[in-house]
């Protein structure tokens, strides 16, 4: 069974979200089998950004609960040229809400409507955009949501912006 197994602040310095914006989730086929990825990492090189980084990323946009964008892609260091056929967003240095969601892949997801509250309750409210939007995101990190552990579960980190404008 999948459950919040960890919440928690974590900072990190200014960066650049290289992606594509989609009006709806998925996709995921077209980065794989495209590519895509490995065009994002060339373009930013082997920076350590923080702690966190280097997950495959899909982030979203949200007025009052309403999609109104969704993007993938990865965070690379500010000032990264941004490859033809992307776009992207800069992200000032702050911090993000983070919830750890631990249990068989195949469940995580389903646990994504109770970050948000999640991070409430501790305090780490997500903040909202000039466009009156929350940001949010799953971070694929490997090994911990690539590999599962020994009873089969993954831990896929769900984030939101707390405390920084885009």
């Amino acid at each position: 069974m999948a459950d919040i197994s960890r919440i928690f602040p974590d900072p990190h310095p200014a960066l650049r979200f290289i992606g594509k914006r989609y009006g709806d989730p998925g996709h995921w086929g077209e980065w794989f089998a495209g590519g895509l990825f490995d065009r994002v990492e060339r373009a930013m090189g082997a920076a350590a950004l923080w702690e966190n980084a280097g997950g495959y990323v899909g982030l979203e946009r949200r007025a009052r609960g309403e999609l109104c964008e969704y993007w993938i892609g990865m965070f690379a260091p500010p000032g990264t040229a941004v490859p033809e056929g992307f776009e992207c967003l800069d992200v000032p240095a702050g911090i993000f809400g983070t919830c750890w969601l631990h249990g068989p892949e195949g469940e995580v997801h389903s646990l994504i409507p109770t970050c948000r509250e999640a991070l409430i309750n501790a305090g780490l409210p997500p903040a909202v955009d000039a466009g009156g939007c929350e940001i949010s995101f799953e971070n694929g990190l490997c090994p911990r949501f690539t590999t599962p552990d020994g009873d089969g579960n993954v831990i896929l980190d769900y984030c939101f912006i707390v405390n920084c404008e885009v």
